[in-house]
């Protein structure tokens, strides 16, 4: 199977999803709208919990010890949100996403230029980006499809993220297609990466990246509760800082 073939798959997934969301997403009444997206946010958080859970794996506790993993998703969220703030990665995906927006009204003339229509559309597509791209099988799925072992992950992915882009639209519209382009960048770049590189990220530095993305997953899962608007796009660089901190405390050992 050609590399790549995975997030091309995962690309049509989502952009069907949205496109059956859109259409019977108006025939919702904004409540039964409000009870798909809570149930997706406990979804989310669900899958969350599964992929944080793997700060107690054995392959990284017998790497670095058992007291450093939990230090080590610590150390990578501040450093990380600290990087990201400072960066300002949530403002600039949000005015990303609002560029997307009007570029969208002028090109189709259609999902209205007003001010809540604008926030439902980069309310979706940030929230969308999130979802559908921090995650294990996002990373992982990737790496494997990049290294020839296929795209299964990015498959089974692929089919997680369809269901999901329907109810997603059917609450914020359009801007969870436009999340497609986030999807292509990192998946693209994560496959090149596996294709390049070969099998470059140990075990126990994968744990801790996994770990890391559900950490920052139970913020997306938050958000979509309206429990608290975590910037997690500013916590994103947690994912790079993760397997250099297990580099780090593997070196000092």
């Amino acid at each position: 199977m050609l590399p790549g073939i995975g997030t091309g798959v995962n690309v049509v997934s989502v952009l069907a999803g949205t496109s059956l969301g859109v259409l019977v997403g108006h025939r919702l009444p904004e409540r039964t709208r409000k009870v798909v997206t809570d149930g997706l946010g406990l979804v989310t958080l669900l899958i969350a919990g599964l992929s944080a859970a793997h700060v107690t794996d054995s392959e990284l506790s017998d790497a670095v010890g058992s007291s450093a993993p939990m230090l080590i998703v610590l150390g990578s969220v501040l450093v990380g949100g600290i990087t990201g703030s400072l960066l300002r990665i949530e403002d600039r995906l949000e005015s990303f996403g609002g560029l997307l927006q009007r570029a969208a009204v002028r090109r189709f003339g259609s999902g209205g230029g007003g001010g809540e229509a604008r926030e439902r559309f980069i309310q979706g597509f940030v929230v969308s980006s999130l979802v559908f791209c921090v995650g294990p099988l996002t990373i992982l799925g990737s790496i494997n499809e990049g290294l020839g072992n296929g795209a299964d992950q990015l498959l089974l992915k692929s089919a997680l993220d369809g269901f999901a882009s329907i109810a997603f639209a059917a609450s914020f519209g359009w801007g969870v297609a436009a999340s497609v382009l986030a999807l292509v960048a990192i998946q693209g770049s994560l496959t090149a990466l596996g294709a390049s590189l070969g099998s470059f990220v140990p075990d126990a530095h994968l744990s801790a990246l996994t770990a890391t993305g559900g950490l920052l997953l139970i913020g997306v899962a938050f958000r979509l509760l309206d429990l608290k608007q975590v910037k997690v796009a500013d916590l994103l660089p947690a994912l790079l800082v993760a397997p250099l901190l297990t580099e780090l405390v593997l070196g000092l050992r």
